[in-house]
């Protein structure tokens, strides 16, 4: 075989990628033309993991005496992933709407401003290359900045705005005829596709054009599942810098500063540290701690009070889901004994994060619902569970009590997991509340979430 052109001599030749083979030749309509579906080189759906070595948090520059993140081998990755999972779907393509999934599969991003808009869209066909729809000005920039997508792939497109442009159809009308001349073009007229998030009117025109609409959803989150070490390496420097914002939220956290500041505090640093988006981050403090809240108010931190952080931002569209507790000045006995509660259900949860193991079998270890107060496991829903973490704050698999044992899957290595629990205190009032972020190794889980968490910390001990 011959050495790949420009390979020093004497080394030996590196061997050739192997393809995996996607599915039969699709035939192209009623012709007798077959259309080849396109392979995914082996090299390419390949994540890279490093497991004997240590989880990388590198600086966010790029330099040229360490690879810290390779962004086009992460690229190739997702689109392979995208593509290997689209072969086993029984769908001829996806229309992706959903901002995560356009990423994923295209690598182009624009303004948070978007993310509920369903104006942006993307098309993959089993045997082409990706296409974004962007405003016009965002497709021009990708042609020129975006060399991994072909030039006449980058267009301008216009869709309904969540019903803003009114009722006239004539938008999505336009954009069904020319997502369908695509399919026929590619060879996949004829199958179904799988669309993800939608406005009515574009689902309408769609099937008015003769396209069978699918769930893609399903198909996406399966190719998102497993984590490459690029993708890993970006969500533990997305981890990192949360470490650093829980340590000046120790040192501000006194009576007389509010739950807001405490925010305000929080998503300046992260930006000052490079986040692209802090998505939202909970602020919650004394007697709004049990129920939990999910949100944050101007009140003001006065002395015992238990107070809890959720700080959700992403990295290079790589997010956090990142939980702390903290007593402030002081301690009870009810809330420390809540947040031994709290650690203890973290950890037996996440020894058994392992490959291999049903997601049903972990749910077993999560608290019951009586155990925090509530009379049903949907009542108690989103306080102690798992869920994937990635591009999107919620991935597959999560594992709960209320959907695990209907529908479990079995863990694997690359898998990233938030882990979350929750205890309230016997005084009626305090709770603790813990988040832990797991990449499941060969080995089992590696924590990267490093703020000390192991004891209820005591901010600004008097």
């Amino acid at each position: 075989m011959a050495k790949k052109k420009g390979k020093p001599a004497g080394k030996p030749a590196k061997q050739a990628m192997k393809a995996t083979p996607i599915r039969a030749p699709i035939r192209k309509g009623g012709k007798s033309q077959l259309v080849e579906p396109k392979q995914v080189l082996d090299e390419d759906i390949d994540p890279h993991h490093q497991w004997k070595r240590p989880l990388q948090a590198p600086g966010h520059t790029q330099v040229d005496f360490e690879e810290r993140v390779n962004f086009r081998r992460l690229h190739t990755y997702r689109l392979a992933r995208v593509r290997q999972a689209l072969a086993g779907s029984g769908l001829g393509a996806l229309l992706s709407f959903d901002q995560h999934n356009i990423r994923y599969t295209t690598s182009t991003v624009i303004g948070e401003w978007a993310r509920d808009k369903l104006l942006r869209y993307s098309l993959l066909t089993g045997n082409g290359d990706p296409y974004i729809w962007d405003f016009g000005s965002a497709a021009k920039h990708h042609k020129l900045y975006a060399p991994w997508l072909h030039n006449d792939h980058c267009r301008a497109g216009m869709l309904g705005m969540r019903g803003a442009v009114g009722s006239d159809l004539t938008l999505f009308r336009d954009a069904a005829r020319e997502i369908k001349a695509i399919l026929d073009e590619e060879g996949v007229g004829h199958m179904p596709i799988g669309v993800d998030v939608v406005e009515p009117p574009m689902l309408f025109e769609l099937q008015k054009a003769g396209i069978e609409v699918r769930d893609g959803q399903q198909t996406m989150l399966l190719a998102r599942e497993i984590k490459s070490h690029d993708e890993i390496t970006l969500l533990n420097m997305a981890a990192a810098m949360v470490d650093g914002v829980y340590q000046d939220i120790a040192e501000a956290l006194k009576p007389g500063i509010k739950e807001s500041e405490i925010v305000g505090l929080a998503a300046g640093r992260l930006y000052e540290m490079g986040s692209d988006c802090v998505e939202a981050i909970n602020s919650i403090a004394g007697e709004r701690c049990s129920p939990h809240p999910h949100n944050f108010t101007d009140r003001l931190i006065r002395p015992g009070d238990q107070a809890f952080f959720d700080i959700i931002h992403s990295f290079i569209g790589y997010r956090t889901c990142y939980y702390r507790t903290f007593a402030v000045g002081r301690a009870t006995a009810p809330q420390r004994t809540a947040y031994r509660k709290a650690r203890e259900w973290m950890d037996n949860t996440i020894a058994l994060l392992k490959p291999g193991m049903g997601s049903d079998e972990v749910a077993k270890a999560l608290p019951l619902a009586e155990d925090i107060g509530f009379a049903s496991e949907i009542d108690a829903f989103g306080l102690n569970f798992c869920h994937g973490l990635g591009l999107g704050l919620h991935e597959r698999p999560l594992i709960s009590r209320v959907t695990s044992f209907r529908d479990p899957i079995e863990l694997k290595a690359g898998m990233v997991f938030a882990v979350e629990t929750y205890c309230p205190a016997t005084d009626g009032i305090s709770a603790a509340r813990i988040e832990e972020e797991v990449v499941l190794t060969p080995d089992g889980a590696k924590i990267i979430t490093l703020y000390p968490a192991e004891d209820l910390p005591i901010a600004n001990p008097y």
